[in-house]
């Protein structure tokens, strides 16, 4: 069994374990400030439910059900009387009301992954685990009260928990994908300052406000939220529309048949799981993918087209005013500048490159080789399967001298290796 599957059950279980544990406890012991629970339980219900609307991998695609849950687990006090919940009971509430919000769409196919809802219980668990036997003990009373200093401590916990947060879903997605556990980190770390840190500014406020003005507090506190998740929303549906433009425009070597079917998208896909593998991580794949999507848009100025749109395959001085011819397209499609600097630096030899041209340059080179080899191969079974990228990945090795750098066609070779980026042949380094 790999070492991934290994990991994710291992979240999995412990998640599954903490939750019925909690729930049994709780179902033995009864409710404890029942009228506290169906508050809370009611808001975490309700963040589940407005879920709609979230992009599948969304890092938190229900904020208010994860503010919710973490003001429960940090609540001390409720209309100035002492809370007695406990750990188990806020872990039992946010579990039970999450599955019981999650029903509808869960009926529809499109509830909460099992990743997610392992994250939401371990991260609840954590920070209730860190506060509530403090709090019932009477120890946060004795040595900090009610002042600044209790803010502090909500602030430092909440930075933990999202930290526990982070590391959980990096971990996750390295047992998943195989990607450097450092730059996935990265990536989760630079989310926290985006929705997470509205989650977690809401779940705090919600507990001193519970604890100062009772209940009614949580519709009142609960709308910022809403309307932060509606606008990060649209934000999103923006950076969608002007992904889908970059994609229609790289299209359009296709169509004037400058290129074969899908180059641009394999070649995207694949630089972009390459990046991943050397580390780039947030805005630097965006750009590298954007670029990787628009890289052969200079044959659009070309009198006679490149046979078969490989590139590759061309004299150097060839490459490089294709490469300059597209920079200078993508530049007057308003996309960010870095985009065309890559295009146009795609065809430089490799010294003298960023490492997001070398990824497009090495990359394009190996969809031009399986592609020529498929070519060469129709009608006589040779060519296309992972003898012909095995052959590529050789001849890529081959020009590390001068055309591609050693670390990204090592790169390639292990993101091949796992079965590449989606719609990629498995194939084994050679």
């Amino acid at each position: 069994m790999r070492p991934g599957v290994l990991t994710v059950g291992a979240v999995r279980a412990a998640a599954l374990l903490l939750g019925l544990a909690a729930l049994g406890a709780t179902l033995h012991d009864g409710l404890d400030q029942p009228g506290n629970a169906l508050a809370f339980g009611a808001l975490v219900a309700l963040g589940e439910l407005a879920r709609r609307g979230a992009a599948p991998g969304e890092r938190e695609p229900a904020p208010l059900a994860a503010a919710g849950a973490l003001a429960y687990a940090l609540l001390g006090e409720s209309a100035g009387s002492p809370t007695s919940h406990g750990a188990l009971q806020t872990v039992a509430v946010v579990t039970a009301a999450g599955l019981a919000g999650s029903v509808p769409r869960l009926a529809r196919g499109r509830g909460p992954g099992p990743d997610h809802l392992a994250r939401r219980v371990l991260t609840v668990g954590f920070a209730a685990l860190c506060f509530q036997p403090l709090h019932t003990s009477g120890a946060v009373a004795r040595h900090l009260g009610e002042g600044p200093p209790y803010v502090l401590f909500l602030g430092l916990l909440l930075v933990l928990t999202a930290l526990c947060d982070a590391v959980l879903a990096a971990l996750l997605l390295r047992a998943r994908t195989g990607f450097p556990y450092g730059s996935l980190l990265r990536d989760e770390l630079r989310a926290l300052l985006g929705i997470g840190s509205a989650v977690c500014a809401t779940g705090a406020v919600m507990a001193l406000g519970v604890a100062a003005a009772g209940l009614w507090a949580l519709p009142v506190l609960a709308v910022p939220l809403l309307l932060t998740q509606v606008s990060y929303r649209r934000y999103e549906a923006v950076r969608t529309v002007n992904r889908q433009t970059i994609a229609s425009l790289a299209r359009a070597t296709e169509v004037a048949g400058c290129t074969p079917p899908g180059h641009a998208h394999r070649v995207a896909a694949l630089s972009a799981a390459v990046g991943r593998e050397l580390g780039l991580s947030g805005a630097e794949l965006t750009v590298l993918e954007h670029a990787a999507l628009m890289h052969d848009i200079g044959q659009l100025s070309l009198v006679d087209p490149v046979e078969g749109g490989a590139t590759a395959l061309l004299p150097a001085e060839e490459q490089r005013r294709i490469a300059l011819l597209g920079g200078e397209v993508v530049r007057r499609t308003g996309v960010p500048p870095a985009v065309a600097v890559i295009v146009e630096r795609q065809a430089d030899p490799y010294r003298e490159q960023p490492l997001p041209a070398r990824i497009v340059r090495t990359v394009n080179a190996y969809d031009d080789l399986t592609g020529v080899a498929a070519d060469a191969g129709r009608g006589t079974g040779v060519g296309g399967g992972p003898g012909a990228a095995l052959d590529a990945l050789e001849r890529l090795r081959l020009g590390t001298a001068r055309d591609h750098h050693p670390d990204v066609v090592e790169g390639l070779a292990r993101v091949l290796a796992r079965g590449g980026a989606a719609g990629m042949t498995p194939v084994l380094p050679g």
